[in-house]
């Protein structure tokens, strides 16, 4: 929790250092009726852009809020990047408005009234550490000590049969069901060393937690389901979720 405060201390005042001589925008008024979770009583003091998906210090702003709220991104430099992009994804899914990774209107209003999110952990209570997957929302948090300390934009299993030949070996086909399982789990194998050509096309640095199914790496990451079972992130999100010491062997896993 201390660490969270700090997190977010810093960000404001990298915030208020970005904006230094320019005047503070009166926030343009709520176009639509948002989820009770996303008001707070002290809004974000400074005002947040519609920059679509534009680079420069505007950008930045957005991207110190993202932190702020807990949106996982790689670093606040006002470059529009893939990780922004992602972050913007999550918190889009998490807010309940459409997901298009680009900063409208409606985004940086809901930006502006939105709260830290809540891991199904910290709803409950529990003093845990463990990384959570929502297949609904198609999110995971990462979660310390009962305390929620960043959420991803993922994409699960599609649920869908598949009939596809296998990358290592193209004389074996394989049959099956890209199903992401709900349940409690514990990682059972890591793989830590960049990219990995596996039976249904290459991955980045897999953490197995059920069989073969993983959290990896991609260079796809859309709003909906699309894998064949795997959880899939942005690459510097997995080196994220490595760095962390949160999925080792043995550690917890949650999907629901």
């Amino acid at each position: 929790m201390k660490a969270l405060k700090l997190l977010t201390a810093v960000a404001l005042c990298a915030a208020s250092t970005v904006w230094v001589g320019v005047p503070i925008a009166e926030a343009a008024p709520i176009r639509r009726q948002l989820p009770l979770n996303l008001f707070r009583t002290s809004p974000f003091p400074l005002p947040v852009m519609a920059v679509r998906m534009t680079s420069g210090p505007a950008t930045q702003v957005v991207q110190l809020r993202l932190q702020n709220l807990g949106f996982w991104l790689k670093a606040a430099t006002g470059d529009y990047d893939f990780t922004t992009r992602q972050a913007v994804m999550a918190f889009q899914k998490f807010a309940g408005l459409t997901v298009t990774g680009s900063v409208d209107d409606e985004t940086a209003d809901a930006f502006l009234r939105a709260e830290r999110p809540r891991s199904r952990s910290e709803e409950k209570d529990l003093d845990a550490d463990v990384v959570e997957v929502d297949l609904e929302r198609q999110l995971a948090f990462v979660v310390r000590a009962g305390v929620t300390e960043s959420v991803l934009n993922v994409s699960t299993g599609t649920g869908k049969p598949y009939v596809e030949r296998s990358h290592k070996n193209p004389n074996i086909v394989i049959r099956d069901v890209g199903d992401t399982p709900p349940g409690r789990f514990r990682v059972q194998k890591l793989r830590p060393d960049g990219w990995w050509e596996g039976d249904l096309g290459p991955i980045y640095r897999p953490i197995y937690f059920r069989g073969g199914i993983a959290f990896h790496g991609s260079a796809v990451i859309p709003a909906y389901p699309a894998s064949h079972g795997c959880i899939r992130v942005s690459t510097d999100a997995m080196d994220m979720l490595w760095e962390t010491g949160l999925l080792e062997k043995w550690d917890d896993v949650w999907v629901y």
